[in-house]
């Protein structure tokens, strides 16, 4: 850390911060120093252990491992149950296979055909025979009858639609069309006349109470013009804004300029007290640690460096710990 920076840093910082901040970094490296040769030691343990004894030991056990489980399950696969498999297999094809495509081959083979014969014979024949003599002229005169039947219904259906259609022509449409005629009609074209009338002189009286309105408003802004906005702004052009004018001219200005200079001399009073607490500092430093070229001399030999300029005065400390 650059000592010129951290005691430009520090000069801006409050006595209590300054204070209480080596004696809090002194506790905290007391604390934390033990824990981190704590975990430096763990962790040298553990390697050392993970090398001369976990993965030994690993090793180990997974030898083991297939010399007690795998091993002998490969055996057992390879020279029982890979010849009993082929045997029962061969077994299987002699006993099984061979006989059953022989069976199939001499006996259900033969039994089927004779099966298929008798069942055309005595099923395939007579169903044929059944189908083209006595159920298609049965079909037949059933349809015709359906037909007949059919022709019979729509005829009556027609009929009794047809009756329907006169009756209700005769009692309800042609009444109901007298009356929308001669009653209805006239009556509503009346009543359009009545409404579109009543809708225009509506309309004209809206559009003249929209005049009426419009006049009124005009005339009271005329006169909420004349009354109050224009007397207000004579006021202000007249009266106000020179006695603005004034009061800015007489007392803010003097007063902003007398606030800028007792800003400027309480910061050169503030700039001075600095300096002189910036040296007061070095003065008790150089007291109680000695000469910057002595305390120097000594960093070098605890391992700190120091970076001077050509005319031997110390322009900065270098403080790195290693």
């Amino acid at each position: 850390m650059d000592l010129e920076k951290s005691r430009e840093q520090q000069a801006g910082e409050g006595c209590l911060v300054v204070t209480l901040r080596m004696p809090v970094r002194i506790v905290a490296l007391v604390l934390v120093v033990p824990l981190r040769m704590v975990w430096d030691v763990l962790v040298v343990v553990g390697r050392f252990l993970g090398d001369t004894v976990f993965r030994p030991v690993g090793r180990a056990l997974a030898w083991v491992g297939r010399a007690v489980f795998v091993w002998p399950v490969v055996a057992f696969w390879r020279w029982v149950l890979v010849p009993l498999g082929v045997a029962l297999r061969w077994l299987g094809t002699v006993l099984v296979v061979v006989p059953a495509g022989w069976l199939y081959r001499w006996v259900l083979t033969p039994l089927g055909h004779a099966l298929a014969w008798l069942g055309q014979r005595l099923l395939v024949v007579p169903s044929v025979w059944l189908y083209r003599w006595v159920l298609t002229p049965v079909g037949r005169a059933t349809a015709w009858c359906g037909r007949g039947l059919l022709a019979l219904g729509s005829m009556l259906v027609a009929a009794l639609a047809t009756a329907l259609y006169w009756t209700l022509r005769v009692l309800v449409v042609w009444p109901a069309y007298a009356v929308w005629r001669w009653v209805l009609a006239p009556v509503g074209r009346v009543l359009a006349v009545v409404a579109r009338e009543a809708g225009e002189a509506l309309g004209h009286a809206w559009r003249v109470a929209g005049y009426v309105s419009l006049a009124v408003g005009r005339a009271l802004a005329a006169f909420f013009r004349w009354t109050v906005v224009e007397p207000a702004r004579w006021a202000y052009r007249t009266v106000l804004t020179p006695v603005g004018h004034a009061v800015r001219d007489a007392v803010l200005r003097p007063l902003a300029e007398a606030t800028r200079s007792v800003g400027r001399v309480t910061r050169d009073t503030l700039r001075s007290v600095r300096a002189t607490v910036r040296q007061v500092r070095q003065d008790v430093r150089r007291a109680l640690v000695g000469d910057p070229g002595t305390a120097g001399e000594r960093g070098d030999r605890e391992g700190e460096g120091a970076v001077r300029s050509p005319d031997g005065q110390a322009d900065r400390i270098l403080l790195t710990k290693r």
